[in-house]
């Protein structure tokens, strides 16, 4: 794991033990540091008992004057959780497992560090970079919001890149962090209930370039308007400031799992990253051409009698959804769950495309309606295993059965990777 003699004997609380908690506390406690942990959940305080150094106790019935920091996890909500305010009133940084990342940088051997935020197509960008660098035989590794905690893993040797997918909440949470690389994908609306406004999202992404380094390297997709103005905000640093426009006509065919419009801007933007880092032609395109793409992401569960069922459950929201509509033929549309919005609209461009629509979860009757005057049918199919069979008997050879469903999942599943697997349960269980 990562330590740091810099965070030895200082105090720090630690809220949320799921898998990033769990991995600061072990990093913490194993650099010296005196922790307090904490999580609703009583197995998770469980898993933390057994550390030395660490207090299982919550940390809203203790005095945190002169700790460290307050280390949460990203999905503890910064605009509503009473701990943040009892912290912030003692004065104490309220941080993330990133920030404590950045602090220990100076202790590990020298490295790079390359930074994608973006509402979509961060996890597969991420994903793409750190192919092509292993591609090219350099020690990397990967970490942040794609499910890799960056500090339960091994320091890389001299030399090495840390690619980090980040998140708004991750940014929020972070201070000091100076990527090398930095890319900001796109900014389009999404989690809004936890910021005030669109306008506040966006400035929660263009952090990931105010704790960077001007000589550093800024690659930022500008197909939207709000990152269109944080790319002028930037025009100061001229070669070492990288715009990616939509619409850039490339072959894509000799990149099986880079198909569609969306994927050419996330290839253009790792093709950017690590060709500032070094990275050669031949590497590159090496790289592009073996990369096998990731679960849950336009994925191609099954071909069945002709028709192909595709798993784009990470598509939580409209406008990640839209891309994959425009990826195929003719589409029988599994859509629906904990909706983020009221419309559909950023798929609309698609709807040509769609045979017909089979709408699931909380946001199904809304869904239906909305879709109903639009495509040629909709069925209201209310859970995702019904969906699945009734598309399957409504398509027919070289249709495409695509569940990519415009929602977040937590109305019905725990997370969008168990919707995906209930969708290729769901597949494998067809008569």
């Amino acid at each position: 794991m990562i330590t740091a003699k810099a965070f030895a004997g200082k105090r720090y609380a630690v809220l949320g033990l799921a898998r990033s908690g769990l991995a600061t506390v072990q990093a913490l406690a194993a650099s010296g540091a005196h922790v307090v942990a904490w999580d609703m959940n009583a197995a998770a305080r469980e898993r933390v008992t057994r550390i030395d150094g660490v207090i299982v106790h919550d940390p809203l019935q203790l005095a945190l004057d002169g700790a460290a920091g307050l280390i949460v996890s990203p999905g503890v909500p910064l605009n509503a959780h009473p701990l943040v305010d009892h912290a912030r009133a003692a004065q104490v940084p309220v941080i993330g497992d990133i920030e404590l990342f950045a602090q220990a940088r100076t202790e590990l051997p020298p490295h790079r560090v390359v930074g994608i935020t973006g509402t979509n197509g961060k996890s597969t960008t991420t994903a793409l970079i750190h192919h092509i660098l292993k591609t090219a035989g350099v020690p990397t590794l990967m970490g942040g919001n794609i499910g890799l905690p960056i500090l339960e893993q091994p320091p890389l040797p001299a030399g090495g890149v840390y690619v980090l997918e980040l998140s708004s909440y991750q940014l929020d949470l972070t201070q000091s962090l100076d990527c090398d690389v930095a890319v900001l994908l796109n900014v389009t609306p999404d989690h809004l209930d936890r910021y005030d406004g669109f306008e506040a999202y966006a400035a929660s992404k263009a952090r990931l370039f105010a704790m960077q380094s001007p000589q550093h390297d800024a690659i930022i997709g500008i197909g939207d308007a709000p990152s269109a103005q944080i790319a002028r905000g930037l025009s100061a640093r001229g070669e070492h400031l990288t715009k990616i426009a939509p619409g850039v006509c490339m072959d894509q065919s000799r990149w099986p799992a880079l198909q569609g419009p969306h994927n050419a801007q996330n290839a253009l933007a790792a093709i950017a990253a690590v060709k500032a880092l070094g990275v050669s032609e031949a590497d590159i395109d090496r790289g592009l051409a073996s990369f096998t793409g990731l679960p849950h992401r336009m994925e191609t569960v099954a071909v069945r009698d002709g028709v192909t069922f595709v798993d784009d459950s990470k598509a939580t929201n409209p406008e990640s959804t839209a891309p994959a509509l425009g990826a195929f033929g003719r589409i029988h549309w599994i859509v629906g769950g904990k909706r983020k919005g009221d419309d559909l609209d950023a798929c609309a461009p698609y709807f040509d495309r769609v045979a017909a629509a089979y709408t699931i979860g909380e946001a199904g009757p809304l869904f239906a309606d909305l879709l109903a005057d639009r495509i040629p049918s909709v069925t209201q199919s209310g859970d995702l295993a019904t969906a699945v069979a009734q598309a399957a008997v409504a398509a027919r050879p070289g249709d495409t059965v695509l569940l990519s469903p415009a929602c977040a999942s937590f109305d019905q599943f725990r997370d969008y990777e168990e919707r995906g697997a209930a969708f290729r349960a769901a597949v494998e269980a067809l008569a």
